[in-house]
């Protein structure tokens, strides 16, 4: 004999129903933090027509080269001589070696002092350097 029970569709008292947990985190990201808009620049910069000449000052006109007593005027010195300078005379005179003596001329003199050197080969083969006074 087989006892067949009725199903109510009730839950019996004694068993709790649980909810199930969530496997996952939620699926919204974080709020965004209060901080102002960023502004927005121009879209053409300013051509150097636009931009206005301000001109030398007289404190910049009355500047020195280089202070006394450095390598900076010691070479200066050298190359503003009638003949300039050969390139023993300017080791000699700083106690370089030779790229930093031609590193020096061509990253100082020329491009931060702005004064023109200009490169002879002598009559012995000896390559003088100069700068107009």
């Amino acid at each position: 004999m087989i006892n067949i029970e009725e199903n109510t569709g009730t839950v019996p008292a004694t068993s709790e129903v649980v909810p199930p947990k969530p496997t996952r985190k939620p699926n919204f990201g974080q709020r965004a933090r209060n901080i102002a808009p960023v502004k927005k620049t121009a879209r053409t910069k300013a051509t150097r027509a636009n931009k206005a000449h301000k001109g030398r000052t007289k404190a910049k006109l009355a500047k020195p080269l280089a202070r006394s007593g450095t390598k900076t005027a010691k070479v200066l010195a050298l190359l503003k001589r009638p003949g300039g300078a050969a390139l023993n005379e300017l080791l000699k005179a700083t106690g370089w070696q030779k790229h930093s003596v031609r590193g020096f001329l061509s990253a100082t003199v020329s491009k931060k002092l702005k004064l023109c050197v200009t490169s002879l080969m002598g009559k012995n083969g000896e390559r003088r350097y100069s700068v107009k006074a």
